[in-house]
């Protein structure tokens, strides 16, 4: 099987790139597992000063592969490995984010986004709910903004993901835009960069301790209903849930 990740080294950057765009780089159990391997050799590295993760395709990430059972648990293990991972992670968009791909580019400490990047969070129309994601989006998201599009399902464009708080920043050329982003991390000292990011993410790491449990929970219950089998069978048979109006 060909990798799903795929790691390549720069001066003081490891870009990790996720590569399987057949299913639009969906969150299945072994683009997980990767990810997370992958994660943990980049810190394993003292030249590193930060990680870039981006993808192929039109999709960073269109959430939880519907395909095949899904762990949740493995989902927030890797978000909190993300946020405790001593050096920054730097989202790279230039495609299309969905549902639970939106909680891994939350967690990122650093987003940035092309023009033709699109968001939305699809789990009310599927049955489901933004519950594990919610942890790292809610603490840094405008709250008004993250109960409309929670809800609604609406989508939006990078210039209002930069405005609620999902987005660092967003330009018709992202590598441009993130060129002096990166330089300022490569001249960062590694104990620096991990204090830093430390005090950044104390509020996600937070509610990763206390909620996490509580909400991986709820992700499997709402998964396994009634509810979201016809929401996930309406979606690939393109037309509407029976309890659309």
């Amino acid at each position: 099987m060909a990798p799903l990740v795929h790691a390549a080294q720069a001066p003081g950057i490891a870009t990790l790139t996720l590569d399987s765009p057949a299913n639009r780089n969906a969150l299945s159990a072994a683009l997980v597992a990767e990810l997370r391997s992958a994660l943990a050799t980049a810190a394993a590295d003292t030249d590193v000063r930060a990680v870039v993760l981006t993808h192929t395709g039109t999709t960073f990430c269109a959430g939880a592969d519907l395909t095949s059972p899904f762990d949740p648990g493995d989902f927030l293990a890797l978000l909190r490995e993300i946020a405790e991972l001593p050096r920054p992670v730097v989202a790279r968009v230039t495609g299309h984010v969905r549902a639970g791909g939106l909680g891994l580019l939350g967690v990122c400490d650093i987003a940035a986004a092309g023009p033709r990047s699109s968001y939305a969070f699809t789990e009310t129309h599927l049955g489901l709910a933004p519950a594990v994601i919610s942890l790292p989006l809610l603490p840094r998201l405008d709250p008004r903004a993250a109960a409309r599009y929670f809800l609604t399902a609406e989508a939006f464009d990078a210039a209002e993901a930069a405005r609620i708080g999902l987005l660092t920043l967003h330009a018709d050329d992202v590598d441009a835009a993130l060129a002096p982003v990166l330089a300022g991390l490569r001249r960062a000292s590694p104990q620096g960069l991990a204090a830093a990011k430390a005090l950044t993410t104390a509020a996600v790491r937070e509610a990763l301790d206390r909620d996490g449990a509580r909400l991986t929970e709820l992700s499997a219950k709402l998964f396994a209903s009634a509810e979201a089998r016809e929401g996930i069978t309406a979606r690939f048979e393109r037309r509407e849930p029976s309890w659309a109006l």
